[in-house]
């Protein structure tokens, strides 16, 4: 993995950082990425701006509305921008018609041209790309969104089994928590290990990782070469807690569900219902193995009824019960399970 080239100058902080929110923006992955350069900043959680600083950009300096609704005003004009370490661009929905004004893009174009590292947080991915700021670059996208992205751009080879990734001078990562990763990266970069580490810890997030990190949720080996399929895979994956059923994903795609079953035969040699069990089922074994999620907050996690119809679909289809699994393929079952007189003592399921 390349790395960033530090342009730290004399008189400056020794990191800064300035943002441009897309409409609509993902108010966690812009959050949790400030909030690593306020507490690397200061001594404590003081928050003065000693060690580095940031700024909200704008052409306008209207408020901009995240996704939840919860607004942020800019406070540094576009012709104002001063010359920063890293210029951050905050995607949101990626349905929205709107995500970054032609004078912001423009602005981008330039940035790129002088040699500024370029970072796209969350769906930030896809107004990099299509500002043409990502041509022949390694690219991290979600999961969640890796079929939205292929789908747009169909030359594309992005990233979705690690939390971020560092190509030359373009930083992408796939948002949430991993925005904080990420931040942190920069921070032990430029101000030392011991900020980056102390900002995690006060935010109770365990210790930094790197990029090559997996990302948190399921991936499968389903990669469906038909435009229709793969459509039908989106929709199948963005509903993992209320399933549609194969007659609404059909409808969605206006076919009729004889026809998306043909589709998917040729394909995935797969019907739509196995191939939506699979999601579900692979969804549920990601959790068992990652998290100390009961089964049955699991069960309605992934689109079951309850425990009972998690525990009697996961027998019949992998020949053993969540807690089987889990035990066997969880990285610290035997380490958290209770121990008397040096005999492992049974797991008791838990719904």
């Amino acid at each position: 993995m390349s790395t960033v080239e530090t342009r730290n100058k004399p008189g400056k902080k020794r990191l800064s950082v300035a943002f441009l929110l897309a409409d609509h923006f993902t108010l966690s992955a812009f959050a949790n990425f400030v909030d690593v350069l306020r507490l690397a900043a200061d001594e404590a959680d003081r928050s003065r701006p000693i060690n580095c600083e940031w700024t909200v950009l704008s052409d306008t300096m209207n408020p901009v509305r995240s996704s939840c609704g919860v607004k942020v005003q800019p406070d540094t004009r576009l012709r104002n921008a001063a010359d920063y370490d890293y210029i951050v661009v905050v995607g949101g929905l990626i349905t929205e018609a709107s995500g970054l004004s032609r004078e912001n893009i423009a602005f981008l174009q330039s940035a790129a041209r002088s040699g500024i590292p370029l970072a796209g947080l969350c769906t930030g991915v896809f107004l990099l790309h299509e500002a043409g700021l990502l041509d022949g670059y390694r690219c991290c996208v979600s999961w969640f969104h890796h079929d939205d992205f292929l789908e747009r751009f169909d030359t594309a080879r992005p990233v979705s089994d690690q939390i971020f990734v560092v190509d030359r001078d373009r930083l992408t990562c796939s948002g949430g928590h991993s925005a904080a990763h990420l931040a942190a990266w920069l921070v032990e970069k430029h101000i030392g290990r011991v900020a980056a580490t102390k900002s995690l810890s006060i935010m109770i997030i365990d210790e930094a990782m790197t990029g090559d990190k997996p990302q948190p949720g399921f991936r499968d080996d389903l990669a469906a070469r038909d435009p229709v399929v793969r459509k039908a895979l989106i929709r199948m994956r963005q509903n993992i807690e209320s399933p549609e059923t194969v007659e609404e994903v059909a409808s969605g795609l206006n076919l009729s569900r004889r026809q998306l079953e043909r589709r998917f035969q040729t394909d995935l040699g797969l019907s739509p219902s196995r191939v939506e069990l699979k999601l579900r089922l692979d969804t549920a074994r990601r959790m068992l193995e990652t998290s100390d999620k009961t089964v049955t907050r699991i069960a309605h996690a992934t689109g079951f009824c309850d425990s009972s119809h998690l525990i009697n679909t996961f027998r019949a289809e992998l020949g053993m019960t969540p807690s089987d699994y889990r035990r066997t393929h969880s990285p610290t079952s035997l380490e958290t399970q209770p121990r008397a007189a040096g005999v492992l003592l049974p797991r008791v399921e838990e719904a």
